[in-house]
């Protein structure tokens, strides 16, 4: 019997994805290959969900591990943070321009060479958050499936290709410590850390922040760094933890996927991930020369990756995290503030004529 066609209960879906999960973790350390806990189960879940296994997300459990990373960012942000963003201006000064050149090159890209239409079309080409252009594509009247489909793409060939370009490009270790033992942090700063990561992210879920769950615990570990209650990134622990949530979600995504939607849609979206790291890369080299940076942050901070994803290797790379962070952050608020305005024109001018 075909994988597809198994149907199983909801429980044993999940139990299923965590030890295939878990199984790719074993092979990624028996191999010693990198960042064994999120390279391990993408590849895991992808390979299963491509030959139709009856996979399952973690829902909110995923959501929740997201805090981790923006409590570890938050925990970043300090004082001396803040006396560095005069000489980050320049370089997030490049982001305008940057999502111009893409919105000008990727809406034709999918609009003419792909035929989507035009709200899939804008959607697909911005390289913002992978739920929050799902999200607002869908309303504007995209294709969800399509929009899901090149958003995942882009994130899994990114965060795969990125380390070998850090590794063998700029000479990066993927080998830096994520964080202390959870033994070596006292106990108040983890209860902080704690109360930081769900206060935070509920109520960023409540007021309609977007990417609530990484920049509502951001905010208030931030205020806790620059207030000295808490002095350290979260325990490696639950680093790991969440860089195996994250993997899992990124191979999840491709379950279900038909041989019409490869041959389309998620070839669609490879072919645009290399317009992507060809733009990417003019930017990197460009702010590099100018001497805007350390080569490997402006690298990480013009990956057109997942936020979250591209916080796990600045922290593996030892690279600023308030350099990366707030780089991408300025990307998504670009993407997400325009993006109505934008599908809007797009919808007008190029809509079908008679």
């Amino acid at each position: 019997m075909p994988l597809s066609r198994i149907q199983i209960s909801p429980t044993l879906s999940r139990l299923l994805t965590f030890g295939l999960a878990s199984a790719g973790v074993g092979v990624f350390v028996m191999l010693d290959l990198p960042l064994p806990f999120l390279f391990g189960p993408m590849a895991a879940c992808l390979i299963a969900a491509l030959m139709h296994a009856p996979l399952r997300g973690f829902g909110q459990v995923s959501v929740g591990a997201r805090t981790i990373l923006g409590v570890a960012v938050g925990a970043s942000i300090t004082p001396a943070l803040f006396a560095q963003l005069p000489t980050m201006l320049a370089s997030i000064a490049l982001m305008p321009l940057f999502i111009l050149i893409i919105a000008l090159f990727g809406v034709p890209f999918f609009r003419r060479i792909w035929g989507f239409d035009a709200p899939t079309a804008y959607y697909a080409a911005m390289p913002g958050g992978l739920q929050d252009m799902v999200i607002f594509g869908t309303e504007a009247g995209g294709d969800t499936r399509a929009l899901s489909l090149v958003h995942a793409t882009r994130v899994l060939i990114i965060i795969t290709l990125a380390p070998i370009f850090l590794t063998h490009l700029y000479g990066a270790s993927l080998t830096n410590p994520m964080g202390p033992p959870a033994t070596d942090i006292p106990v108040e700063e983890l209860l902080l850390m704690v109360a930081a990561a769900l206060i935070g992210w509920k109520v960023a879920e409540r007021v309609g922040l977007f990417g609530a769950s990484i920049l509502g615990p951001m905010i208030v570990a931030a205020a806790l760094s620059l207030s000295g209650l808490i002095h350290i990134r979260p325990p490696r622990e639950a680093i790991m933890a969440a860089q195996f949530l994250i993997g899992c979600g990124i191979g999840i995504h491709f379950v279900g996927v038909t041989f019409a939607e490869l041959r389309r849609v998620v070839a669609a979206g490879v072919t645009y991930v290399v317009l992507l790291a060809l733009l990417s890369a003019a930017f990197t080299l460009t702010a590099s020369q100018l001497g805007l940076g350390n080569p490997v942050e402006i690298f990480l901070a013009f990956a057109p990756g997942g936020q979250a994803e591209m916080t796990v290797l600045a922290i593996v790379t030892g690279a600023d995290l308030g350099f990366v962070v707030t780089h991408h952050l300025t990307r998504i608020v670009l993407v997400i503030l325009g993006a109505p305005i934008a599908a809007g024109l797009i919808r007008r001018w190029s809509g079908p004529r008679d």
